[in-house]
């Protein structure tokens, strides 16, 4: 018998792959923006190195496949073909939430596989701000590091999402207390992270001042998991409920990613030492150098590679990678960027 969350997470990747839960009215931003055009870029495409580190490992390109799955038992399938594909592509990645890895050891493999799959590249683990609140101790996030063999650990901050899922846990009093005693106790650094909604310069700097120095902005965008909770509400409800559906409104609900990256890099002053993700709408390389031309170290997506792996397979998503490398790397190329620190003092205009 499955246990409800594990239920939920096979109900996520299902809706996220067969239904369109981008967001309606508002994008990432990044459809908004281009590259001032270098024709004297005084360097050959090869010395373009989009190499970086990430929780103290080298990467070949800074491109996270972000925290999607696990729980269940088709989740080892699609964990393993992710990782594999990051292995031979030197890209970082994040297992989906680890709660049902505390709730039982049945279906631990669908979370450790990724590290048997890709020994060598870095790998964080992942647990909701919710039951962070609960903590008392850093105990079970250490545990749940452990199976995964993990450079990192991510908490993902999620209001909306809980807000609107029928069995949610909107209980996020104690959150900021919880993260801060995981920095203090964990061996392993702190990620922060939104789903989908952005992270505002406030929450930032409440984070930053927790000691908290990796931040994924998650912004709005790419996968609506309000639309995807607002799907599962209209699947699940048993009965109408008074005055109609409410949730609808919220589709939408959150900072652009473009907006979020503004707001979160230009606090640096503050922390010198931060390390910011993008992700959210992030759906190509050019994407990526936008981002990281926008202030971010990184940039990371989840829902792109999840269908890509679905419908082609590791070759399919090996070539997807290699697409996106190769219009990084051309980005690079055509406005003079050698490395991914000069490509983060590259200008953006607004399209006319």
């Amino acid at each position: 018998m499955k246990s409800p969350t594990s239920s939920r997470k096979e109900q996520h990747v299902r809706i996220t792959l067969s239904n369109d839960v981008s967001f309606k009215g508002k994008s990432s931003g990044f459809e908004r923006l281009d590259f001032v055009h270098n024709a004297l870029p005084e360097l050959d495409l090869d010395e373009v190195d989009p190499s970086s580190t990430f929780l103290g490992k080298s990467v070949r390109l800074p491109i996270i496949v972000s925290s999607m799955t696990g729980g269940y038992r088709d989740a080892v399938r699609i964990n393993r073909g992710l990782a594999e594909v990051c292995a031979e592509c030197g890209l970082a990645m994040g297992v989906g939430s680890q709660r049902q890895a505390i709730e039982d050891s049945r279906h631990h493999r669908s979370y450790s596989v990724v590290r048997e799959a890709a020994p060598s590249i870095p790998v964080f683990g992942n647990i909701g701000a919710a039951e962070v609140a609960k903590l008392r101790t850093s105990d079970p996030v250490r545990r749940l590091a452990d199976l995964i063999g993990a450079d990192g650990f991510a908490v993902h901050l999620n209001p909306l999402q809980e807000f609107l899922q029928p069995e949610g846990s909107p209980r996020f009093r104690g959150v900021l207390r919880g993260i801060e005693m995981l920095v203090k106790e964990l061996a392993i650094p702190v990620i922060v992270k939104e789903i989908g909604a952005g992270i505002s310069a406030d929450v930032a700097r409440r984070l930053i001042d927790a000691g908290v120095k990796i931040i994924d902005v998650a912004g709005a965008g790419g996968t609506s998991w309000a639309g995807v909770e607002i799907l599962r509400r209209n699947g699940t409800r048993r009965r109408k409920e008074p005055g109609g559906d409410f949730s609808a409104p919220f589709w939408d609900w959150g900072i652009s990613t473009a907006d979020a990256l503004r707001e979160v890099c230009a606090l640096r002053s503050r922390q010198t030492a931060l390390t910011v993700i993008a992700s959210g709408g992030v759906g190509s390389g050019l994407d990526v150098a936008k981002s990281i031309a926008l202030g971010a170290d990184l940039a990371a997506a989840a829902r792109p590679m999840l269908k890509t792996l679905e419908q082609g397979g590791t070759k399919g998503l090996l070539a997807e990678v290699d697409a996106w490398a190769r219009q990084l790397r051309g980005a690079m190329f055509l406005t003079g960027s050698r490395t991914i620190k000069d490509l983060q003092t590259k200008q953006l205009v607004l399209r006319s």
